[in-house]
C-alpha cells in the first residue's frame, strides 16, 4: 500500500492545493506526531484517504478551530483521523498499531513516558496483537510511533533518547516496519533507515512516501515457530 507518512513539520508542498499532484495516488496517510491538527486534517481532506496518527511529545491537548460568527471550537485531535495509540487497526491488507509521545524529560502532564510506563502500555496491547496472530497469521505489519527506539536514530540528549521498550516490542512482535519522527534532520548524511531483526526502522521527518507491504509469509512461519 502506498502511504504518505508525515511528522513534526508543516511542509508547504503538502499544505497546498498541489498536494495530490506532488504525492500521486495514495492508499493511506499516517502522521507520526507533533503536527497541528489543521495540517493533518488538510492532508486527509485533500487526499481523501484513510488517515491514522499518534500524538508527539509537543502535541497540544486542545487546539481551537474557528467557525462562523467568530466562534471557536475546541479540538483534541484531528477530526476524521484514527488515533492509533495503544490500539491495533486493520487498513485493507495492513495491520497497524501505534505508540505516542517521547521519553519523559520534564513534568509535562501528557505525551511523555518512562520506559517502564511505555512497557506497561505495550503489555496492554498484547491481547489485541495475539488476536491479530490468530485471525490474520501475524501480530502486526506497521508500528507507528513518534519517538525512535533506543540506539536507533535517537540522540544522546534526554528529550531525544529513544525507548528501550521499543526494542522489546520488535523482539516480541516482529513488525515489518517501525515508522517514527521526533528526530529532526538537518544533514543529508544522517541515517534514516535501519534494519533491526525483522523490522525496518524509518525516520519519516518531515514526510516520506512509502510502499508498505504486509509481513511476508516466510517471516510469519518463523514467528509461529518462535512463539509456539
Amino acid at each position: 500500500m502506498r502511504a504518505l507518512v508525515i511528522s513534526d513539520k508543516v511542509e508547504p508542498i503538502l499544505y497546498s492545493a498541489g498536494i495530490n499532484q506532488h504525492v500521486g495516488e495514495l492508499d493511506l496517510v499516517i502522521s507520526c506526531g507533533d503536527l497541528p491538527h489543521y495540517y493533518v486534517e488538510y492532508v486527509m481532506t485533500l487526499t481523501g484517504r484513510p488517515t491514522y496518527f499518534v500524538h508527539g511529545n509537543h502535541a497540544r491537548e486542545v487546539e481551537y478551530h474557528s467557525q462562523r460568527d467568530d466562534h471557536w471550537r475546541a479540538v483534541s485531535e484531528p477530526e476524521g483521523a484514527v488515533n492509533l495509540h495503544a490500539r491495533t487497526e486493520r487498513e485493507q491488507t495492513l495491520l497497524l498499531a501505534g505508540l505516542e509521545g517521547s521519553i519523559r524529560y520534564n513534568d509535562a502532564p501528557r505525551f511523555q513516558y518512562t520506559n517502564t510506563e511505555m512497557l506497561f502500555t505495550i503489555w496492554g496491547m498484547v491481547p489485541r496483537l495475539l488476536t491479530n496472530r490468530i485471525r490474520y497469521g501475524r501480530y502486526l505489519d506497521v508500528l507507528v510511533a513518534h519517538s525512535p527506539p533506543w540506539g536507533i536514530h535517537d540522540q544522546p540528549d534526554r528529550p531525544h533518547q529513544g525507548f528501550k521498550s521499543f526494542l522489546t516490542f520488535m523482539k516480541w512482535f516482529r513488525p515489518r516496519y517501525l515508522l517514527h519522527g521526533h528526530i529532526h534532520l538537518y544533514r543529508r548524511d544522517v541515517t534514516t533507515q535501519t534494519r533491526y531483526l525483522d523490522t525496518e526502522v524509518i525516520n519519516v521527518y518531515p514526510y516520506r512516501i512509502l510502499e508498505l507491504e504486509p509481513t511476508p509469509m516466510s517471516q510469519q512461519r518463523l514467528e509461529g515457530k518462535r512463539f509456539a
